[in-house]
């Protein structure tokens, strides 16, 4: 997008243009212009269906935090209200409906999970319910006031009620309000803070342009949007889906260790971009790594790891992460030079493994012996039995790094080394089991 032209471009612009945020902008010059401005504002909004976020939220919640770093103001709207409707963006059917007590514990966990990226203290950030006034909206004064300025022959162009009227299940009239209730949502942010853009993504396009519509009807003012793209690996696979199910933020049911393991993963050809998304080191040194590999690509992966998982759990996480992954692979002199400005050690030192899960056993337990197969199933390393005797049939099951051979194969007190059984399934996943005496 041929933006110079304008004049100085503003800085949280370049940071999104720079680092790959940006798919499709509205009203260019005058976006521009505003975002030049002091005490500007956005917001992005976040669906409470689920009790935390995953890996897949990441790109506009970074966007908020990257907002407020260049000295703007980020609203984070979380939709206790329109949660309850569902929105059919980039759906094929219709979302399950929750109940308002759920939807307000959603809410509750994720603004928990946002905290850890934006500041929300003293003002610099707002973290927002659209249930404050969109519960007690009275319906009719709401057709009159504001479904007045709605043409239902545009709403059904728009790609997200497209795709759902092309669908077999169809769209029912609850999510056809969605559009009308999430622009609702920017008239407010912009009558009551302020804040004239909104971002979110792709899918969002069209909710975004309603509600930037409706501003223009209602007030005769001009708001903005941005979206960002679809992030996928470049495996095609949408971000955060692992054989396992969901990365989530939330440390309960993604550990550090996992969310660090779910980083170190990274596909070579993606370190690059996913550095340049989700960590807050600077373009210059990210670009240096556009040359690497081999070893040295593993110890920028290694560096993305740490940022992200000190970005959502802290550092102290982080570095017991670092440590346990080296307790376990063996540990890595990253060097001082490959992206200087992260906090990772670049030292060997000793690690300890406290990251890694265990669980402990009594010895006699081992005396007689416990069939392999049981073991991994009640450590979690597989989720049933049967998906147990299937992990070591196709010998991806390890006691103390040797293979299991056989479902029938028992784990004795021959296999305690130290008071403890390491146990792997796959290439890494581990679980120690600690034996008490």
């Amino acid at each position: 997008m041929p933006i110079s032209k304008w004049g100085n471009m503003s800085e949280v612009f370049k940071i999104f243009q720079d680092r790959g945020f940006i798919e499709q902008t509205t009203h260019d010059k005058e976006l521009f212009e505003y975002l030049n401005k002091e005490d500007v504002s956005c917001y992005i909004g976040f669906d409470p269906t689920a009790p935390t976020l995953h890996v897949g939220s990441l790109v506009p919640i970074m966007a908020l935090a990257h907002f407020q770093r260049s000295g703007h103001r980020p609203v984070a709207l979380v939709g206790g209200g329109t949660g309850l409707v569902g929105d059919p963006s980039g759906k094929t059917e219709t979302r399950k409906l929750l109940t308002p007590e759920k939807v307000d514990a959603n809410a509750l966990s994720i603004k928990k999970q946002l905290s850890s990226f934006v500041d929300f203290d003293n003002g610099r950030g707002l973290l927002l319910n659209n249930a404050t006034w969109l519960k007690n909206l009275d319906y009719i004064s709401f057709l009159r006031d504001i479904g007045k300025h709605f043409s239902v022959n545009r709403m059904i162009k728009a790609e997200s009620y497209k795709m759902r009227l092309a669908s077999e299940e169809g769209l029912n009239f609850i999510e056809f309000n969605y559009m009308l209730l999430q622009a609702y949502d920017f008239l407010k942010l912009s009558d009551k803070y302020g804040c004239m853009l909104q971002m979110g993504g792709s899918d969002q396009w069209g909710n975004i342009v309603a509600g930037i519509e409706l501003i223009r009807r209602v007030n005769g003012k001009t708001a903005f949007g941005i979206t960002f793209p679809l992030i996928t690996t470049s495996n095609g696979e949408k971000m955060g889906k692992t054989v396992k199910g969901a990365v989530w933020l939330d440390s309960e049911k993604t550990t550090p260790y996992e969310y660090y393991q779910y980083w170190i993963n990274t596909d070579d050809r993606d370190v690059v971009r996913f550095l340049s998304l989700f960590s807050f080191l600077p373009m210059d040194e990210i670009r240096m790594v556009v040359k690497l590999t081999g070893a040295d690509l593993n110890n920028a992966k290694s560096i993305l790891a740490f940022e992200t998982t000190a970005l959502l759990h802290g550092k102290k996480e982080a570095l017991k992460a670092f440590d346990a992954a080296a307790s376990m692979f063996g540990a890595r002199a990253i060097p001082k030079g490959l992206l200087a400005s992260s906090e990772i050690p670049r030292e060997i030192v000793p690690v300890g493994d406290d990251s890694v899960p265990c669980s402990a056993f009594n010895f006699a337990e081992f005396e007689k012996g416990v069939p392999a197969f049981k073991i991994f199933h009640l450590t979690g390393l597989a989720k049933t039995g049967g998906a147990s005797r299937r992990l070591i049939q196709q010998g991806g099951a390890y006691v103390n790094g040797v293979r299991v051979g056989a479902i029938d194969s028992l784990i004795s007190v021959c296999d305690i080394k130290n008071m403890e059984i390491m146990l792997r399934a796959g290439k890494k996943k581990y679980h120690k089991i600690k034996i008490i005496k």
